[in-house]
């Protein structure tokens, strides 16, 4: 039994130094928080809230600038922002040639994501040769007893 036990705490911390170590997990963005998965060998980056203010429900926000006039009824949660990004190991840092979808103006870039040292995830959209982006900081989600989530930064004192 105590075997056991030992081979449990063993697996949970090396489950939570490789959770660090990698893309996975949630992500805050300048206007949500994004869940990014392994979807079939490919990365996928779903958004799981958006920030709106107080008394707006966010399930309430449409894709209403997507260029396929279908999908202008959709929630913006659960949209997955990213594609076409192949995971080729599991200590990958680097995804290039994929593909980022911005809500905001309803249009798919070329992306590129770079998980940094700090931990910091750098997400690139790309039009012809330039590049721009933003940096997403990880997040800690703990899901509360009655259902409520909760998140902090990876990297504050309130998460250690």
């Amino acid at each position: 039994m105590k075997k056991y036990i030992l081979f449990l705490i063993l697996s949970f911390l090396n489950s939570n130094i490789f959770a660090d170590d990698n893309i996975f997990g949630y992500w805050l963005t300048s206007g949500s928080i994004v869940k990014i998965e392994n979807c079939n060998n490919q990365v996928c980056g779903k958004i799981v809230t958006v920030f709106v203010e107080d008394g707006v429900d966010p399930e309430s926000i449409l894709d209403d600038n997507n260029k396929d006039k279908s999908l202008r009824k959709r929630t913006i949660i659960g949209i997955d922002l990213l594609s076409e990004f192949e995971i080729k190991n599991k200590d990958q840092k680097t995804f290039k040639g994929g593909r980022i979808y911005d809500p905001r103006s309803g249009n798919s870039y070329k992306s590129n994501l770079y998980l940094n040292d700090n931990g910091i995830l750098k997400v690139e959209g790309c039009l012809a040769f330039m590049c721009d982006g933003e940096e997403w900081q990880p997040l800690i989600v703990k899901f509360n007893e009655d259902g409520t989530k909760e998140a902090i930064l990876k990297n504050s004192p309130q998460s250690n």
